[in-house]
């Protein structure tokens, strides 16, 4: 594992990771322009690491047929490094989602590490034929090339149903530095929870929340678990999001907030309130009430409004947005002001548009 610099203690305080969408241009071809706008947007904003090739950048891009694994990785950590070095700030926590069984993975995971990308988030829902005894193998040979988050990823967006006793076995991977824990349940989440302290490794994962529809109440919960050698306390230290990949400033003042309430274990009302209207946003542009299907179509709508993108464009056929969904996003921008960044991102759009 690399030296744990910076980005490794922020990652391991726990930070805001938008999980980088994908700008497409009219034929479907990457708009570098564009892509580029959104990295130099979401290091401004205050998001302390990127995930890139995971659900939001679109799992189409892993097709090697696609073309697209490759140079939106490269573009990404190249734009980072650049913008930082411009702005002498510090550098993001890098992560590449990886994907497909052994060869793909293990190819990614070299890819990514040979690109400078700190830790690989493994994905194991298209490992559906394999048992979990196989899938713990498959991601400790994944973490011998790059430190490894484990992802635990919805049924409905593409993930699968995964046991305690397989968060135990890989939670005790020595290389596995992170689980990002999605499965939009409470009772999944616990188990996750439950897993990592029975593990004996609880102090050295670090636990980030890709709950998008309740992760405020993720970030402010402390958790003291019962295990056979006496009570854990674990906490989820931060987001790894597609709902942070829009409105990523207040995202990063929401987590701030919330890391000050958590230190000082005084839970202000105010927060509870902010977490149902978040609740509320995340309903509108994640179209669970059509099982998800609008859900990247609504992140860039959300981005198109400021021209963060040029147009809502997927490679996925059937990632459109649902009946009256832009609608509902419209309603929420207006009803609640104070959760968006469109004034921030009007401010800055035409230098993070310069090539």
């Amino acid at each position: 594992m690399k030296h744990e610099d910076e980005a490794w203690r922020r990652f391991r305080a726990g930070t805001v990771i938008p999980a980088h969408p994908l700008a497409l241009k009219k034929d479907l071809s990457l708009d570098e322009r564009h892509q580029r706008a959104l990295t130099r947007y979401y290091l401004d904003a205050g998001a302390g690491g990127l995930a890139v090739g995971v659900h939001t950048t679109e799992f189409k891009i892993h097709d090697p047929r696609v073309g697209l694994y490759r140079p939106v990785l490269e573009l990404a950590a190249a734009t980072a490094g650049d913008w930082c070095a411009r702005g002498k700030r510090p550098r993001p926590f890098l992560i590449a989602g990886i994907t497909g069984g052994g060869d793909q993975a293990q190819a990614e995971a070299a890819l990514a590490a040979e690109l400078g990308y700190d830790a690989g988030l493994l994905s194991l829902g298209s490992l559906r034929h394999q048992s979990e005894e196989e899938l713990v193998d498959h991601a400790r040979r994944v973490a011998e090339l790059i430190p490894v988050m484990g992802f635990y990823l919805q049924p409905a967006v593409g993930g699968r149903l995964l046991s305690e006793s397989f968060w135990r076995a890989l939670s005790q991977i020595p290389r596995l530095v992170g689980i990002k824990i999605a499965p939009f349940d409470r009772y999944h989440t616990l188990e996750v929870g439950r897993a990592g302290a029975a593990s004996g490794r609880g102090g050295e994962i670090t636990l980030y929340t890709g709950n998008d529809d309740n992760f405020i109440a993720d970030l402010l919960t402390p958790y003291e678990i019962a295990t056979g050698s006496g009570r854990v306390r674990l906490r989820i230290a931060g987001g790894l999001l597609g709902h942070w990949a829009y409105w990523t400033r207040r995202a990063a003042e929401q987590l701030k907030k919330i890391h000050a309430a958590v230190e000082a274990e005084k839970i202000p009302v105010r927060l509870l309130t902010l977490a149902s209207q978040v609740t509320a946003a995340n309903e509108a542009v994640f179209d669970p009430v059509h099982a998800f299907r609008g859900c990247i179509s609504g992140i860039l709508y959300v981005l198109s409004r400021t021209r963060l993108v040029a147009g809502v464009r997927t490679l996925g056929e059937n990632e459109r947005l649902s009946a009256g969904q832009a609608a509902r996003i419209d309603a929420v921008v207006r009803d609640y002001p104070h959760l968006t960044d469109e004034e921030f991102v009007t401010q800055n759009l035409s230098r993070w548009l310069v090539p």
